[in-house]
């Protein structure tokens, strides 16, 4: 409930920022894809469900029980240990989606992220529900492995939604903060380059949370070549009413 709790506000939150000072004007209607996006998030949230057990919270808990995991074999400070945990995470979700682009199955998947015409706070659950079951797998795996604590996980989960939430929001940020802010995190204005139609800006800027992961494996690109407001977001193959429609998004993946 705590969770649900912070991203409803969240959500709430962004919707209601990017509706005052909006950072480029939409191209679809958003009453359909909204409505599109609450139908994709609700067969997520059910897919989520079937996979109880394999969910992270539930992963790291049993983790525990068996002392499995590097963190719970060495005996760090807590603070430490939650520090840790959140970048590590942080660098592997970075890792997830560059795979997630790489490797033509998954990109099969994730393009239904990316077919997305407009960007808002909305198009951070637009995600395939077959993406989002292999995804609780990459993290269940994670977190067998490293064997964090549940509260870190816990905080780790909320960072990740609220900040995914926030750099995929159409909302216009002051460019000083905005450059101030991508020192360490990932802005609005720096992950909209990743959902430019062209082939070289989708391909960089992969990073949720901290921005460091794209500096350091030369993946950041500061703006897309044909500026905020002009670039073509979405997939240069799909420019149609199609990205909006529901039914279209669940079967994309397995289009010819």
């Amino acid at each position: 409930m705590l969770r649900l709790s912070i991203f409803l506000g969240l959500l709430a939150m962004f919707a209601g920022l990017e509706a005052v000072f909006p950072r480029r004007k939409r191209v679809q209607p958003r009453g359909t894809r909204w409505v599109t996006h609450a139908g994709i998030t609700i067969i997520d949230t059910f897919a989520s469900r079937l996979m109880g057990p394999l969910l992270t919270l539930s992963v790291a808990a049993y983790a525990a029980n068996k002392g499995w995991g590097l963190f719970n074999i060495v005996n760090w400070p807590a603070w430490l240990e939650v520090g840790v945990v959140l970048i590590v995470l942080d660098g592997l979700i970075y890792a997830q989606h560059v795979i997630f682009h790489r490797v033509p199955m998954f990109w099969r998947f994730h393009k239904v992220h990316h077919a997305d015409r407009d960007l808002d706070v909305t198009s951070a659950l637009r995600f395939h529900p077959l993406e989002i079951i292999v995804s609780l797998l990459y993290k269940a795996l994670i977190v067998v492995v490293l064997g964090p604590a549940v509260f870190a996980v816990f905080l780790f989960e909320i960072i990740l939604n609220g900040m995914a939430m926030f750099n995929h929001a159409n909302l216009r940020l002051p460019l000083p903060l905005d450059r101030l802010l991508r020192v360490m995190f990932v802005t609005p204005d720096m992950h909209r380059v990743h959902h430019s139609i062209a082939y070289r800006e989708t391909n960089s800027n992969y990073g949720f949370n901290l921005s460091v992961w794209d500096r350091i494996f030369r993946t950041y690109r500061p703006k897309p070549k044909a500026g905020q407001t002009d670039m073509t977001v979405g997939l240069s193959e799909y420019q149609s009413e199609k990205p909006s429609q529901f039914l279209w998004n669940l079967r994309l993946p397995f289009h010819r």
